[in-house]
């Protein structure tokens, strides 16, 4: 059995998009399970559909607006780049609410509705591939995987939404009595769940360059600072997953195919900016492309 899985990586996932349709389009890979966590949910079903096109579409037509029914954040334009701070009367205003997060993405629920309708998720339900997607159970401090399998529509549109909640700066969910956040926090690659279903091999979507080769930039706010803090943590959780991952392959003999992003995108992928994801996604699309050449080459 084969299968795809895709971190989370917030507006990166446009890369990973761009990854996913090299191996479908042009691979004609087939895969029987698929696996995401926070913007890799996003991306799974429309995957599994086949609806390359759609998804594209939305990912590159997404902004702050689509997302954030409260936005924490205010992107100021700088010769050195965008600076991300915070959005005072909006978190002044949760705060009063008595809220314990900076920001409210109910409209990403709704947004992920007008999107994913219906008709096919009793599609891709009927369809037999197991579609999974990762959340962070907070009340019980442990990782859990949702299939499409034991879901119904509403469900596993708010399990998908869910995934994504990058918490506090987005919506705390309180489902089947627990309080649950972003997949990212406890599984954001989840490589060894794919291994424990079966799969043989796995092509996986890793939004984060494999060595880092510059050093990073610290926020210049307390805000960004935050944001900077929570991916440094993100980024331990990454390298042990793909440790953990790269065990399990080694010791059921599973082939890995990772993709890591070649250079750093973003330093804030809670930004949607239309037209970088546009090229996101094409520079995934070339990367899968130009590794695929090159693994072919190595064969001969």
């Amino acid at each position: 059995m084969r299968a795809l899985v895709i971190s989370g990586g917030g507006s990166k996932g446009a890369f990973a998009g761009g990854v996913a349709q090299y191996l479908l389009q042009e691979k004609l890979h087939k895969y029987d399970i698929l696996i995401g966590s926070s913007t890799g949910s996003l991306l799974i079903p429309h995957l599994a559909l086949g609806n390359v096109k759609k998804i594209y579409s939305i990912y590159t037509s997404v902004d702050m607006n689509n997302i954030f029914d409260i936005n924490p954040f205010v992107v100021k334009k700088r010769e050195e780049g965008d600076v991300v701070s915070i959005n005072h009367f909006n978190v002044l205003l949760q705060f009063l609410k008595r809220k314990r997060t900076f920001g409210e993405s109910n409209k990403l629920r709704n947004y992920i509705k007008d999107n994913f309708i219906v008709e096919e998720f009793n599609q891709l339900k009927s369809s037999g591939c197991n579609i999974i997607v990762t959340v962070t159970n907070l009340s019980k401090n442990e990782v859990e995987y949702k299939a499409i399998a034991d879901c119904d529509y509403d469900e596993f549109c708010d399990w998908i939404w869910i995934s994504c909640n990058y918490i506090p700066f987005m919506s705390l969910a309180t489902k089947n009595n627990c309080e649950y956040g972003d997949g990212g926090f406890s599984s954001l690659v989840p490589i060894r769940e794919a291994i424990n279903l079966g799969a043989t091999e796995v092509d996986v979507v890793i939004l984060e360059t494999e060595m880092q080769s510059v050093p990073k930039k610290i926020g210049k706010n307390p805000f960004s600072l935050m944001i900077d803090l929570f991916q440094t943590l993100l980024n331990q959780v990454e390298k042990h997953d793909i440790t953990i991952g790269k065990l399990a392959a080694k010791t059921k003999d599973v082939k890995l195919n990772l993709y890591y992003t070649p250079t750093q995108l973003t330093n804030n992928a809670l930004i949607f900016n239309k037209e970088k994801m546009k090229l996101w996604w094409q520079q995934g699309y070339d990367y899968a492309k130009n590794k695929s050449e090159l693994m072919s080459d190595n064969l001969q």
